[in-house]
């Protein structure tokens, strides 16, 4: 049965995760999910998941008999933990956390599962990034010399407005042309694509605004 939430929901992976981002993280989405073994941290912490979704292959047995009712058991591996909850929840939007860290095979499949899920209203918070699918229109105020990261995971090409470096006529492409360390001019930036596929890389600090705008944006699903 899928999570349908009217609120954002806080989904957490098995990778890297502080306490103090975690709370962070529940301001703004206050209904908890884990995907797999990120219930484990959780329950130490004293977080009791709505949700622990996943094939249960991480989750340490201890726990069991404390999420009884709560475990969605999924046995197939065609898809990571991240992409079956993501496939199970209904929410404004998902904030993730514990999906990147030293395995870097893990935080490229984290990516990959933004794009392959098709909605900007996914955002993925690293440890000192947050990463978003570009929607077809979006619209941010930064202040100037903001860190804007394009990362193409197909070819794609779009228009900006308040970047140093614009991006119209430029046909973006994994293995060719990416958008790394762009600048915000201050004040209004807007980015716009025909097709899905391009990722959004931002500080951290700029968490709030984007949970706002890709919510008021329109979306690829």
């Amino acid at each position: 049965m899928p999570v349908q939430s009217i609120e954002g929901v806080t989904l957490v992976g098995g990778g890297q995760l502080t306490l103090p981002d975690l709370a962070a993280a529940l301001i703004h989405a206050p209904v908890l999910v884990a995907a797999d073994g990120g219930a484990n941290n959780l329950m130490e912490w004293g977080h009791l998941p709505d949700r622990v979704i996943g094939d249960i292959d991480s989750l340490d047995s201890a726990w069991h008999s404390q999420l009884e009712g709560r475990i969605e058991r999924i046995a197939e591996q065609d898809s990571t933990d991240f992409d079956k909850c993501l496939a199970r929840i209904r929410a404004p939007f998902v904030l993730a956390l514990g999906f990147d860290g030293a395995r870097l095979d893990h935080t490229l499949a984290a990516m990959s599962t933004l794009v392959r899920h098709g909605s900007a209203r996914v955002i993925l918070k690293a440890q000192e990034d947050i990463c978003f699918l570009a929607p077809p229109f979006l619209e941010l105020t930064l202040p100037e010399h903001a860190r804007v990261s394009l990362f193409p995971m197909a070819q794609v090409a779009g228009r900006s407005e308040g970047l140093h470096w614009p991006i119209d006529g430029l046909q973006f492409a994994p293995h060719a042309v990416i958008g790394t360390s762009n600048r915000a001019l201050g004040g209004r930036m807007s980015l716009k694509f025909e097709r899905p596929g391009m990722l959004v890389l931002l500080e951290r600090r700029y968490l709030a605004p984007v949970i706002k705008a890709v919510q008021s944006m329109p979306d690829w699903r």
